[in-house]
């Protein structure tokens, strides 16, 4: 029954694939029994799982399959894994598992059943695991895989090994450690073309496409995912995208809820609701809003896009500040929580307070403020409280 997928399954494994392996690799425990890796589309899930099967396959006997195949609708997802148990099946790997509907209930179902049997699955970013249906909390062990940090991209492009720093030995150590890192490398040379076009694994395959490919899987998030996940009428998807034209051409402090509004036909509820999907799909970030469920119920302080080389595709010219905060909050955001102070830009893990600028940032703003730094772009290495921006690319 499953023939034509363990056949599938192969020649997917047969293919190269990158030697580089992403930070999330070895943090994973691949002892546990089911896992799940979310992260927006092309960031490298499926790369890390086959990357995975690699590794394995000689010992254990595997089984990739696409959550969306016609065989795996056909077949559905527990007949699928009962029958390749049955033939000594060890490792079975589920790719966009958010194309099944009820998967909850299947990965329930195959916990429960099959003890000898692994299950690995990745999904959008924006899937929500329904306690409702199925109880995975205390079964599932769920990874979040972000964008590039600026530290990869950079391994990327010279083929050298950097270390990543925390913020605490970032907030105490940076000058040595810039220092380190800049007798190997100039960061500042490559800084804007990860700005520009460097979040994103498949830059590194796709240079003269890369903008094009970005804008697909951007769209294909838009069109396909959230729809199938949220349920959304495809008559919203248009109001979803003048919302990320809109955020993209905005300030990130100047956001006018009402005119938004207007804007995208939608009243303050359904809005905050959808701002709230764009923040879980990976395309948005905001900081200052309490949420319950589904919906916002205050409104953001602050309105992110996710990553820096979103402007590529949904505005043109952003300006160099809001380049600078959301390159900041991207990094930042993965391992800490950030929120908007009363004074600077950002507060992270209701500790310390950073202002960013360019080079010439000063600590006008931050007067008196315990535990407040610069973040400056365009220098090397800082001194005492100034921190060059591109080191906060180095936490993850």
């Amino acid at each position: 029954m499953i023939e034509q997928l363990q056949l599938l399954s192969n020649q997917i494994l047969a293919q190269k694939l990158p030697k580089y392996k992403r930070f999330l690799f070895e943090k994973i425990d691949f002892n546990e029994r089911l896992i799940g890796i979310l992260g927006s589309r092309g960031v490298g899930k499926t790369t890390m799982l086959l990357q995975y099967l690699n590794s394995i396959y000689k010992k254990r006997k595997t089984l990739y399959i696409i959550a969306d195949h016609p065989l795996v609708t056909q077949l559905g997802l527990f007949n699928i894994a009962d029958e390749f148990q049955k033939k000594g099946g060890k490792v079975l790997i589920i790719d966009e598992i958010h194309k099944i509907k009820n998967f909850e209930i299947d990965l329930k179902l195959i916990y429960d059943s099959f003890f000898a049997l692994q299950v690995i699955f990745t999904g959008s970013n924006a899937v929500a695991l329904d306690n409702a249906k199925a109880d995975l909390s205390r079964r599932a062990t769920i990874y979040k895989l972000p964008v590039l940090s600026f530290r990869e991209f950079l391994e990327l492009e010279i083929d050298e090994k950097f270390d990543p720093i925390s913020l605490e030995e970032l907030l105490k150590n940076h000058t040595t450690y810039a220092t380190e890192i800049v007798s190997k490398i100039k960061p500042l040379a490559y800084f804007d073309k990860y700005l520009k076009n460097g979040a994103y694994p498949f830059y590194k395959t796709s240079k003269n496409s890369y903008i094009q490919k970005l804008l697909n899987a951007s769209m294909q998030i838009l069109e396909t995912d959230l729809p199938m996940i949220y349920a959304i009428d495809y008559d919203k998807i248009n109001s979803l995208k003048k919302m990320m034209i809109m955020l993209c051409q905005s300030e990130p402090y100047d956001i006018n809820i009402s005119k938004l509004c207007g804007a995208v036909e939608l009243n303050q509820r359904t809005l905050y609701k959808y701002l709230w999907i764009l923040q879980a799909a990976g395309l948005i970030r905001m900081l200052g809003a309490k949420s319950s469920g589904i919906s916002i119920i205050s409104k953001p302080e602050k309105l992110y896009l996710d990553n820096t080389n979103l402007f590529s595709i949904f505005c043109n010219n952003p300006k160099i500040g809001t380049l600078r905060e959301t390159f900041f909050a991207s990094q930042v955001s993965y391992n800490h929580t950030i929120n908007y102070p009363k004074s600077g830009d950002f507060i992270v893990d209701d500790r310390y307070i950073f202002e960013i600028g360019g080079k010439d940032k000063n600590f006008s703003q931050l007067k008196n403020i315990k535990n407040s730094f610069v973040g400056a772009d365009d220098i090397e290495i800082g001194v005492d409280r100034k921190i060059p921006l591109w080191m906060f690319g180095f936490i993850y």
